[in-house]
């Protein structure tokens, strides 16, 4: 197995035939949405203004999605968001109109009656499902993936969904999940789309562009220079690239996407250039289990491939770094609890900065003293125990 950084670099986006689906007007209507979710709060965009002088740039910024709605994750905005749309069309409510008071008035459920929603999820997708069916009366199911974290299996249960572990990988979780709702009548909100089936992960990517408005706008007038997003199926990092695409037009930064060597499915795409999706096959052995995905999202792709100018394939000693250095601030930085899918954008910039033999790729990146740059958290201490360990077998020399 291959275990070092590696790099399919673009001169450029190509070109903008259509409208990013992922408008900022849209992004406006979905945050609108979860501002009336009872505990909503933008989540921190935390300046690093120690670490961007030790590393030599003018900003690092790391929105920080540990603190979302209680879940430890950003994923709870593309399943409440997902499901929402879902009972707003049985209800006859446009998405622009529907709130939380909307869909849990007196007699939405005996309109609606029993719905059950499943998913497949290594722990973060399940939970932010779980918690939205909760939060909406609903029930849910929830598969994960063999090898799972108990951690994250307690987590979701602790949200009132029926959870169990699979004897399969992730991607033939995912099939399981969907044979399952076609047999019991469910609901399958599947945070990765293909043929046949993008209206609901189409619904749940634009749940995620809340954090990136806030982070826009918690960033002023501050225009980052470089945008660096981890790739699973590649929704989350293909609705935000969409997004940055439509906000900053012309003007936009240079987008790098990141994923695990061992499940780098977006990068064997791109390297391929071939107009097919491209899997990766195998154990998808990673410390980033958000990250462990072996088969594209036809959306995703769609927009990486408009807006991304970098893929990145990564070893998991790129994401524990990013760990540690988030954990084990300098002084006068705050610090980020970030799990292993979290950290490896934070990480792999610190890398590429620091690393004498990554000169060639901070060159390309034009990565020197101008750069601004902005990484997403996506993830707290999921796996605590994990965590622990990560941080605990570090030396200050890591980070």
């Amino acid at each position: 197995m291959k275990k070092s950084i590696e790099m399919i670099h673009r001169p450029s986006v190509k070109g903008r035939e259509k409208a990013s689906p992922f408008s900022v007007e849209k992004a406006r209507a979905v945050r609108s949405f979860h501002r009336s979710f009872p505990g909503y709060a933008p989540t921190p965009l935390v300046s690093l203004k120690e670490r961007a002088a030790l590393l030599g740039v003018s900003g690092f910024y790391v929105k920080d999605e540990s603190k979302r709605f209680g879940l430890n994750a950003f994923k709870g905005l593309g399943g409440s968001y997902g499901i929402g749309c879902c009972l707003a069309e049985r209800l006859g409510i446009s998405p622009k109109e529907m709130t939380y008071d909307s869909l849990t008035a007196e007699g939405v459920r005996d309109t609606l009656g029993d719905l059950t929603f499943v998913t497949a999820t290594d722990g973060n997708h399940g939970r932010g499902v779980a918690w939205a069916s909760s939060v909406l009366g609903f029930q849910s199911v929830v598969y994960m993936p063999k090898g799972s974290s108990a951690e994250r299996l307690k987590n979701i249960r602790a949200q009132g969904a029926e959870a169990s572990i699979t004897d399969f990988g992730y991607d033939d979780t995912v099939r399981f999940a969907c044979r399952q709702a076609e047999k019991n009548g469910w609901v399958l909100v599947q945070d990765t789309a293909w043929e046949g089936y993008e209206e609901i992960p189409a619904r749940i990517m634009e749940g995620y562009t809340t954090m990136a408005l806030e982070a826009v706008e918690q960033l002023g007038d501050i225009r980052p220079t470089h945008i660096f997003l981890q790739v699973g199926v590649g929704a989350m990092a293909g609705a935000l690239a969409g997004f940055f695409g439509d906000y900053y037009g012309s003007n936009l930064p240079v987008i790098s996407v990141v994923e695990p060597n061992a499940a780098d499915c977006i990068f064997r795409t791109a390297k391929a250039a071939d107009g097919a999706l491209h899997a990766a096959e195998g154990p998808l052995d990673t410390i980033m289990a958000g990250l462990a995905c072996g088969e594209p999202c036809t959306i995703g792709w769609e927009m990486l491939d408009a807006y991304a100018r970098n893929f990145f394939s990564v070893p998991d000693d790129v994401a524990a770094h990013g760990m540690r250095m988030l954990g084990n601030p300098l002084d006068g930085d705050e610090r980020i609890v970030s799990g292993e899918s979290g950290a490896v954008t934070a990480g792999l910039v610190s890398e590429i900065l620091r690393r004498d033999d990554l000169r060639p790729t901070r060159e390309t990146l034009a990565l020197d003293h101008s750069a601004v740059i902005l990484c997403f958290s996506t993830e707290g201490d999921t796996d605590s125990e994990n965590y622990r360990k990560i941080l605990r077998d570090g030396t200050s020399g890591d980070f």
